[in-house]
């Protein structure tokens, strides 16, 4: 570990690194299929970062204090030979925690192999049960008992799994209820995520958020649940648990409730770029850094640099008018994940 960087004054404790740029859902949260249709120009792989660029980008970060590594896509499950990307981050030093963010589609395949090469957590997006519901959602494709299937894969694999259901008014709200039914008895957590105005192509409104404070009230009615501490400082879910001990939920709610102050998390597109912010206009490329001659050491610099000088803090700004008035682009969710 370099000892020049092991200690930024802006905690960075948790990396997120996008694999792919490619999914095959269009769900229209982060992937509405009016614009990522089948003619849609997804990167070139001599373009994404290669597993010895990534391993390497982790020793560097691992140098900062991060110790937490989550693969996203995109869809990962959609890199050829995921498990050996795994089992690379597992040999750095100093990561604990590897977890994946996934539509659950192909984990059935996948779940025992990732488990294998030393994938710790997965956590599966589902936004319904009902697969009208749920196809009207992710652009008509796939089916609930295949994510159902790829979570039980998951479970009897030994990976420890979470759901992710996006809530949003007009097309899920019937939805909280059986959901939150379905994996108490199952006994993963669930965290309900309100709508949020990722990308630019989503046609986020306000008036479409239904808030943490809406869907706690709604969940009372079937089981109560009391907030609990985070388990951790910069947790983005605040944490419910039933009162009759049947587990517990999470909402992330960064419309009604923002957690910027507290956020140490960066993020690294399939491209190589660096993201200080799920709601960021730019990056800062690293791709060519790792291909030039520049040693860790340099890379790193240009990396404690960017951190130590970010400013973002989107969800404490935001409100309708700041959307209309944002100049730039944001980058698209199915770019960076979550």
């Amino acid at each position: 570990m370099n000892p020049i960087y092991d200690q930024l004054k802006r905690p960075l404790r948790d990396l997120r690194i996008s694999v792919t740029d490619r999914c095959n859902f269009r769900c229209s949260y982060c992937m509405p299929a009016e614009v990522f249709g089948p003619d849609f120009a997804f990167l070139p792989s001599d373009k994404i970062l290669s597993f010895e660029e990534i391993e390497r980008l982790v020793r560097i970060f691992v140098s900062f204090g991060v110790k937490k590594i989550r693969i996203t896509g995109g869809e990962p499950l959609m890199r050829r030979d995921l498990p050996v990307l795994v089992r690379m981050i597992r040999a750095v030093e100093g990561v604990e925690d590897i977890a994946m963010t996934t539509n659950g589609s192909l984990l059935k395949k996948y779940a025992k192999p990732l488990k294998e090469a030393g994938l710790d957590r997965v956590s599966i997006s589902l936004d319904s049960l009902e697969d009208e519901r749920f196809q009207a959602m992710n652009g008509n494709r796939g089916k609930v008992k295949t994510v159902l299937a790829g979570i039980e894969a998951a479970a009897e694999a030994g990976l420890y799994v979470k759901m992710n259901m996006v809530v949003q008014k007009g097309k899920n709200i019937e939805d909280i209820l059986p959901m939150a039914r379905y994996f108490k008895e199952k006994q993963h957590i669930l965290r309900f995520i309100e709508y949020m105005d990722v990308g630019n192509s989503n046609g986020w409104r306000l008036d479409d958020v239904f808030s943490k404070k809406e869907i706690i009230d709604k969940v009372q009615k079937f089981s109560p649940v009391k907030a609990v501490a985070p388990n951790y400082r910069g947790e983005v879910a605040s944490r419910f648990r039933y009162e009759d001990g049947g587990g517990e939920i999470g909402v992330i709610s960064s419309v009604t409730d923002s957690f910027c102050g507290n956020c140490s998390r960066a993020r690294i597109s399939a491209e190589g770029k660096l993201y200080t912010c799920l709601f960021a206009t730019e990056g800062t490329d690293l791709r060519d850094l790792l291909r030039s001659d520049l040693d860790d050491a340099a890379v790193g610099a240009k990396i404690a640099s960017v951190w130590e000088q970010r400013t973002d803090r989107y969800s404490e700004e935001r409100t309708e008018e700041t959307v209309k008035r944002r100049k730039k682009a944001k980058i698209e969710m199915s770019h960076i994940g979550g």
